[in-house]
């Protein structure tokens, strides 16, 4: 039985033969071209191996399948095709438990496959256990099963880079949109999905309520504490809003010590409620910063869609500014609405 290019299964799935990966011997489409190969062949089993297959056999039993694995995997891949039609007079095959003993095999062939560097990474193998020799035409159909292989083995290679590429891609702009300090959505982030949320609520015919908090004297905190302080304090600050507030409400960093909160389906009510909450949240319990204990405490406002029914989502964050300005002109922790009246 000749050798030819191979590579090990264990090299080929740590990638040092360029195969983004293999399947596994259950793949249901190598199964189905190893029905046809059994029955174009006539023969007792086809199988399609990448090294071992033995060990995919589930709680040890001894069944037919599973012995028929374990010759196979008695049998290094070969890079060339190999037809024996009697294995008791075949110098390598003869000395073989499964050849020798139960359940005798007497026939085996096999055919590579080869992955797109050229490289053997499997086998289509037949076994019968009574001799018989192959026709040209029946190895030509041995040859045609290991070609339909190697297109199975390009298509699942090529999926795999698509999502890994697609994975990668949505990495790398999720990283785009999110807050490298507090990681919450940024400012870029927060508003695209506020023009998303006024669309789908006006489409629901539900309020859209935004509300817009600022710590007080945060600029005095990093001036007084350091930038790192101060970082730390925001990363505490974010966490403490994000509990407040529900599941499908959205957080994000508009700039500096300011952020944004989304409340789809709130009410004018109910974003003053969640400001109130956000306030008691945020104030009644002081922060440490390295040996200091800091008060902290912000200013919110907040603009509904149910007294600004035509705002878009610019107008809503150049009204939600004005509500923040008002309270932060009313003194530190305080709250404003945007008001439909401009009273």
């Amino acid at each position: 039985m000749g050798q030819g290019k191979s590579v090990a299964a264990r090299d080929v799935l740590s990638g040092q033969s360029g195969d983004a990966m293999l399947p596994s011997f259950d793949d249901p489409h190598l199964q189905r071209i190893r029905r046809m190969g059994k029955g174009l062949l006539k023969v007792a089993n086809c199988l399609i191996t990448f090294g071992s297959v033995a060990d995919k056999k589930s709680n040890g039993e001894r069944s037919m399948a599973t012995i028929e694995a374990q010759f196979c995997d008695s049998i290094p891949l070969s890079g060339a095709a190999e037809f024996v039609s009697e294995t008791r007079t075949d110098r390598f095959l003869a000395n073989n438990k499964h050849v020798l003993g139960a359940p005798y095999i007497r026939f085996y062939a096999s055919h590579p496959i080869r992955n797109e560097d050229g490289v053997v990474v499997g086998n289509v193998r037949l076994i019968d256990y009574s001799p018989r020799a192959l026709t040209d035409d029946e190895k030509q159909s041995l040859a045609d099963l290991a070609a339909l292989a190697e297109r199975e083995l390009r298509l699942i290679s090529m999926i795999a880079t698509r999502q890994d590429l697609l994975k990668r891609n949505w990495s790398l702009r999720r990283d785009s949109m999110i807050d490298p300090v507090v990681g919450t959505w940024n400012r870029t982030a927060i508003l695209r999905l506020l023009k998303q949320e006024v669309e789908q609520c006006r489409k629901d015919d539900k309020p859209m309520s935004l509300l817009m908090a600022d710590l007080d004297s945060f600029k005095l905190i990093n001036q007084t504490h350091g930038r790192s302080a101060g970082d730390t304090l925001l990363v505490k600050i974010a966490s403490r809003l994000r509990s407040c507030v529900r599941p499908h409400d959205t957080l994000g960093r508009y700039e500096g010590g300011r952020f944004m909160i989304l409340l789809p389906g709130a009410s004018h009510i109910i974003a003053r409620s969640v400001a109130e909450r956000l306030q008691s949240a945020i104030s009644l319990t002081p922060e440490t910063l390295g040996e200091t204990k800091v008060s902290v405490t912000i200013c919110s406002g907040t603009v509904s869609t149910d007294q600004f029914a035509t705002a878009d989502s610019e107008e809503l964050v150049s009204l939600v500014s004005a509500a923040l300005s008002t309270a932060q002109k009313l003194g530190p922790n305080s709250i404003a609405q945007a008001d439909p009246l401009g009273n």
